[in-house]
């Protein structure tokens, strides 16, 4: 029995409750549906896809939207963009029985010799997004799960995919191409890549024991001329790079449950 305030919150059952509650509610999904392998992303538009092309439900909650494939043993979550909604899903999903979750992202390339359409590998992010302080202190980096990030580096190879592999800037601040100051920065720190969600999502997952890795899109390029993304170079995205996008996240999912049932433990992509 529960004496107090205090008490409910020191109780994990009462976590959990709380936290597959609010998934429900936020995803519109019950959380029985969820399946073993998540990939989650920033756009509407990929669920849209992924449902369309396997004729599967979409639900939408409060602020999320999902759709699973039980055949595949895949859900799809876009849980939209920054760092605070990052933590949030990572979060949530932690209380359900997840083997596996890919991030399908986009950001801007930052070497010259980058072109649009080609992915990126992340290994770790520098942490500039503020959020992820909540789960280590400033000097704990933010590295992707290495087991992932390797099933993930096999398949584009295994497919021709043109890939580089670096470290992310995770910034909390979309608009920032016009800001000499941290175009310096970020030019100074060297990251092959620039977006809004790894560094918190890789300090998350590993707060929670969650094995995490990402597939990022290089969708423009801000320190090109004329390389800030706009309103028509991103349907031209959607249009040209997205099922590919979805198809290599789908991929890597198959591959990770091969691994699994290959491994004689039961959480084989786990990083203590």
């Amino acid at each position: 029995m529960l004496h107090s305030s205090e008490d409910f919150f020191r109780e994990p059952q009462q976590q959990a409750s709380v936290a597959e509650d609010t998934l429900e509610r936020y995803s519109g999904s019950e959380v029985s549906k969820f399946q073993p392998y998540l990939i989650i992303t920033n756009f509407h538009r990929y669920v849209e896809h992924f449902a369309e092309s396997r004729e599967c439900e979409i639900t939408d909650g409060a602020m999320f939207t999902v759709a699973h494939c039980p055949k595949e043993r895949i859900s799809m979550l876009d849980f939209k963009i920054g760092s605070p909604a990052a933590a949030l899903v990572i979060d949530l999903v932690a209380f359900l029985p997840i083997e596996a979750i890919l991030l399908l992202g986009m950001c801007g390339g930052l070497r010259p010799e980058y072109e649009i359409g080609d992915y990126i590998v992340p290994v770790a992010s520098i942490r500039g997004d503020g959020t992820s302080d909540f789960y280590f202190p400033p000097e704990v980096p933010a590295l992707a799960n290495f087991n992932i990030q390797k099933v993930v580096s096999n398949v584009l190879q295994e497919e021709g995919a043109t890939f580089h592999i670096g470290t992310t800037h995770t910034t909390n601040k979309r608009f920032w191409e016009f800001n000499p100051e941290f175009r310096s920065r970020l030019k100074a720190t060297r990251p092959q890549a620039v977006e809004m969600e790894c560094a918190t999502l890789f300090s998350a997952s590993y707060s929670h024991h969650l094995p995490l890795g990402a597939l990022l899109l290089v969708s423009d390029l801000p320190f090109a001329p004329g390389g800030v993304k706009t309103k028509k170079s991103s349907e031209l995205i959607f249009t040209k790079y997205m099922p590919d996008h979805i198809d290599k996240g789908v991929h890597i999912m198959q591959a990770l449950q091969h691994v699994a049932k290959k491994a004689p433990s039961t959480k084989p992509f786990r990083q203590d």
